[in-house]
């Protein structure tokens, strides 16, 4: 990760142009032959892991593309040398589980099986997202209420109670008042608890308050200022959640930076966005700006 240079002057003001590089690790593909920022950050984070021992560069060459697949080869990932969205997740430390038959169905998972569990509970009134396969506090949330309401111990796990309730349970529950309440309200606190980390410098693949790229922004603010967890990466964030013709307060935003989704904010309402930009860190943009203008490709609520 980036050492944090003392006293970077930031732009005061609240709409600043930004520079053409907004990926953020996990979003754009690092490979043999590429010179970037991103591509010395990676550097740095296998030599914590003691796997490069060369100088951080940011030129992607042999030596960097050795202990890459050094590292892929040592958690089970395909071996190409090429850092995307799964060995980026493995170098964080941020992966989700995957399901496999018989398991019970719970938080942090990502499978067919949640899905249709989603998709279960959308149906009987207690989910209001769109069905992902990601299991996370909103789906956990529903879970909970529909246990409540059916008379099953509440602990947020789908397994073999609670699945056979769901599949013979009727519809017209009261669950989906619960669960729109929750989110009202959990979206209001999510922007104001956003704003207190403008000026934050950019630092890729962070996910804390000494540093954020900008989906490890979305989910620190989500995951500690509402109590939702949401994807990690800008690619798997487009992937969920229901798209909104105009996006309301609380729901991310999506921009084309490289080639597809691969920048995001949180929209603060009025026309802005709060996002941590590689050039401004943590900062209030408008979606009227020249730079994001053109290159906005829609919003989508994941609450």
């Amino acid at each position: 990760m980036k050492k944090i240079i003392s006293s970077l002057a930031l732009c005061s003001s609240l709409i600043v142009l930004p520079t053409i590089s907004q990926a953020a690790l996990g979003d754009k593909l690092l490979k043999e032959g590429m010179t970037d920022p991103d591509v010395k950050e990676l550097q740095d984070v296998l030599r914590q892991k003691g796997i490069f021992s060369a100088t951080s560069t940011g030129y992607f060459g042999s030596i960097t593309k050795d202990s890459v697949l050094s590292f892929q080869r040592s958690h089970s990932l395909i071996a190409d040398g090429i850092v995307g969205s799964n060995t980026y997740q493995a170098l964080i430390g941020n992966s989700t589980s995957t399901v496999t038959n018989g398991t019970l169905l719970k938080y942090g998972m990502t499978s067919n099986e949640v899905e249709k569990v989603q998709q279960l509970l959308k149906g009987k009134g207690y989910f209001n997202a769109t069905p992902t396969g990601y299991f996370g506090t909103v789906t956990q949330t529903a879970v909970m209420n529909f246990q409540r309401d059916h008379g099953l111990a509440v602990d947020g796990i789908v397994g073999p109670a609670t699945l056979n309730a769901l599949n013979n349970a009727s519809n017209g529950s009261t669950g989906s008042s619960t669960v729109n309440s929750s989110t009202q309200a959990t979206a209001s606190d999510i922007v104001a608890y956003s704003k207190k980390f403008i000026g934050v410098p950019y630092v890729w693949g962070g996910t804390s308050p000494s540093g954020f790229d900008c989906s490890g922004f979305i989910y620190y603010v989500f995951k500690n200022g509402g109590g939702v967890t949401v994807p990690r990466t800008v690619a798997t964030l487009y992937q969920s959640g229901k798209s909104t013709s105009t996006p309301n307060v609380g729901d991310i935003v999506f921009f084309d930076t490289t080639g597809g989704p691969s920048h995001a904010g949180i929209y603060i309402g009025n026309g802005q966005f709060i996002h941590a930009g590689s050039s401004t860190g943590v900062t209030i943009a408008s979606l009227s700006n020249s730079y994001w203008a053109p290159r906005y490709l829609g919003s989508k609520s994941i609450l």
